[in-house]
């Protein structure tokens, strides 16, 4: 009779195999501590911020830093809408910034939904050379471009920066690879049911990119919130002016009220913070998944 092999001859590689080994506890230990040490570092400045913006003007830089005020001026957040214009400044800023965000998403996803999935000739080298222009510092054509604004009539307004802004290559390159993520077997079905492109655009390819527009809207309404350059070359007049140029007018030849400037400079940054926690899962969902191939 033949003897029955033993179990363990039975068990597969994969049942023998050990279970993985846990991490050193120290080393666990000593990677949380170097993670809390660079959160710290990132975060150092903004609470130096904050906690300067309930100072007084000569607390502010004394040496050496004082990392608790003394006495806490409420005041200072009050005094700020009653020296300033800060509610036009706002205003100015979000008006700038929603309507450049809403167009480069319009024209972003637009024209990569073009690149992407649209064939006709000379695409590939019309998209290098648009995505090249990343590469190509703005201060080298601004003055062109502030030529061709005087020209339009638009120096001097808010038309100025939404009509500079409202196209970007970084925003079309970012929705291309999310586009080409998208299976093309989805793309063919719809035209073979006889649905355009433009419903193809409109029905498919928007709903199924969301975190990829999301990833781009917070990254537009970032950079137009913080633009400084832009509004500073083409807003001259005081009732135009944003958030970043209106804190530069607490700076004059003699003195600057550095506190008013940090109360200012925590107001411009809440709508940020307030923005990137709301939207914090489509804009990494959206930088993780692009460019990969479904």
């Amino acid at each position: 009779m033949l003897q029955s092999a033993p179990a363990d001859a039975l068990l597969t590689p994969i049942a023998r195999r050990r279970p993985g080994k846990r991490a050193n506890p120290v080393v666990r230990v000593l990677i949380y501590v170097l993670l809390i040490a660079a959160a710290a570092g990132v975060l150092l400045p903004f609470y130096w911020m904050v906690v300067s913006s309930l100072k007084t003007d000569n607390d502010v830089f004394t040496v050496p830093i004082k990392w608790l005020p003394h006495s806490v001026i409420w005041h200072n957040y009050l005094d700020i809408w009653r020296k300033s214009q800060m509610t036009t400044w706002l205003k100015n800023t979000l008006i700038l910034s929603f309507v450049v965000t809403a167009l480069q998403l319009f024209t972003g996803s637009f024209a990569a939904y073009g690149f992407a999935k649209v064939r006709f000739p000379g695409r590939d080298l019309l998209f290098i050379v648009y995505v090249g222009t990343i590469a190509v510092p703005w201060q080298s054509y601004m003055i062109p471009q502030f030529i061709l604004m005087s020209h339009l009539h638009l120096s001097n307004s808010l038309w100025s920066i939404i009509a500079l802004q409202a196209f970007g290559a970084l925003g079309v390159f970012l929705m291309k690879q999310y586009y080409e993520s998208i299976p093309e077997e989805l793309s063919e079905a719809a035209r073979i049911d006889g649905m355009s492109e433009y419903g193809i655009y409109r029905r498919i390819m928007l709903p199924l990119s969301a975190p990829a527009l999301a990833s781009l809207a917070l990254l537009t309404f970032v950079n137009t919130w913080n633009d400084y350059l832009g509004p500073l070359i083409y807003l001259r007049s005081p009732n135009l002016r944003t958030i970043q140029l209106g804190l530069s007018t607490f700076i004059s030849q003699y003195n600057a009220e550095y506190a008013l400037i940090m109360t200012g400079s925590v107001l411009s940054v809440l709508p940020i913070a307030v923005i990137f926690l709301l939207g914090q899962r489509y804009f990494v969902e959206g930088i993780a998944t692009t460019g990969l191939k479904g």
